[in-house]
Order: C-alpha cells, then sequence, then structure tokens
C-alpha cells in the first residue's frame, strides 16, 4: 500500500504545481521579476516536503502552494494597476552606459561589476565597449544594448529599400500529423497540399516530417527520415 501511496502523491503534487505554473503565466526563468522567482522556488519546496514524507497530510503543502498562487496573483495584479506598486516590488530598470560612457557610481550601487559588464556585451555581440551607445539592466536581470549608430545591422530602411512582406510561415504538418487548423487559416485544401506533395514525390503527408506555408506562397517540405534499412519515398 505504502508503494502505491507514494507514486500517487507525488502525481497529485506534481500535476498541481504544473498547473498553478501555467496559470502564473509564460515567462522564462531568467525574465522572472524577484518576487516571482521566490514564489516559484517556495512552490517547489512546499511541494517537495509532503512528496517525501508520507506522514504529512497532502493538504498540508497543497493548501500553501495555493496560498502562494493567490499572493502571487494578487502581486501580479497590484503590478499592472499600480506604477508605485509595481517600482516597489520590482524596481526599475538602470541605465548602466549613457551616451557610450559607462556609469560607474550606478555599477557601485547595484554591486555589478565591470567584469560582469563586459561579459554580457560580448554575449549579446559587442566585445567593445566603445560599440555601446546605451546599455540598461532591466528589473529581470537582463541587459538591454543598444549600439552606436554607426554599429548597428544595416536595414532595408537605411538602404531606402521596401521588401516584401514576409510575415508567419504556416506549420501545415509535423512530423507527419496534418494541421487542418492552419491548412484553413492559409485558406488552403488537403487536396492543393496532397498534390504539392505528391511532386515532391511523398504520398501524402504521413511521410512529410515539416510543411512550412509562408505569406509569399512558397512550401517549405522536408520528407521524413526512411527506417533503418529502407529507402527514401
Amino acid at each position: 500500500m505504502f508503494m502505491l501511496i507514494l507514486p500517487v502523491r507525488t502525481i497529485i503534487l506534481y500535476t498541481l504545481v504544473v498547473l498553478i505554473i501555467r496559470i502564473m503565466g509564460k515567462h522564462q526563468i531568467g525574465q522572472l521579476q524577484p518576487y516571482e522567482l521566490v514564489i516559484t522556488i517556495m512552490i517547489s519546496e512546499l511541494a517537495a516536503i509532503p512528496m517525501q514524507d508520507t506522514e504529512i497530510p497532502l493538504l498540508n503543502g497543497v493548501i500553501p502552494i495555493l496560498t502562494l498562487l493567490l499572493i502571487q496573483l494578487s502581486t501580479s495584479l497590484l503590478s499592472l494597476k499600480s506604477p508605485g506598486f509595481r517600482r516597489l516590488i520590482s524596481g526599475q530598470p538602470s541605465i548602466i552606459i549613457e551616451r557610450g560612457q559607462i556609469n560607474q557610481q550606478e555599477l557601485t550601487r547595484l554591486r555589478y561589476s565591470l567584469s560582469d559588464l563586459l561579459e554580457q556585451l560580448r554575449l549579446q555581440g559587442f566585445p567593445n565597449v566603445a560599440d555601446v551607445d546605451y546599455a540598461i539592466l532591466e528589473t529581470s536581470g537582463k541587459l538591454s544594448v543598444i549600439p552606436k549608430t554607426d554599429k548597428r545591422p544595416v536595414t532595408p530602411g537605411d538602404l531606402a529599400l521596401n521588401p516584401a512582406y514576409e510575415g508567419l510561415p504556416i506549420t501545415l504538418v509535423e512530423d507527419g500529423i496534418l494541421k487542418r487548423d492552419n491548412l484553413q487559416r492559409a485558406g488552403l485544401s488537403e487536396k492543393w497540399l496532397t498534390d504539392e506533395l505528391r511532386k515532391k514525390g511523398l504520398s501524402g503527408t504521413e511521410e512529410a516530417f515539416l510543411v512550412n506555408h509562408d505569406a509569399s506562397g512558397k512550401l517549405f517540405i522536408q520528407p521524413k527520415l526512411p527506417p533503418k534499412g529502407g529507402r527514401n519515398p
């Protein structure tokens, strides 16, 4: 009986934590605000305790986890409604480099070393600090870098070009599975898609690994790899 209780408790707590993380939002770990990171860590700790010790009632883990979820949702709502509360709980972005000059006082205040700054600049593709106009440390801890005008990538606007609209490619087939909703959104029919696949030597969508349709009407078709010992379609 004990061997059955432990997996069941684990599944329940795992499902609960996944649902709560989904409710909290889709932020990546590196983009979490400090209060969001604290709540995420506390939730994982609270879930682990009743998972390991079956003598602790399951509700002793569930209730604190739900309470933390309520705190997080309330804090997020207040942050959206009140700029002052948002500044209090999340802080404000800090300008570390301004008009090409490193703000040494701000580095000291943030306890952000020069080595850390140079490392982050290199990671963003700016090995030379002289190429940077502004660098802003966001509230999530991520460094935003704005290069000097003569160091930024050339855009079509700089060359007075007017490129065609690219849009977002629509996936029609993914690992042999037809995405009917996407096909309908693209205004295409299954018969048209089947005919296009046959032109590439594929008998149907089940033989396609990936099929993308872009705004210009072009198809990207990649067949599935044949089974070992098999032949290409």
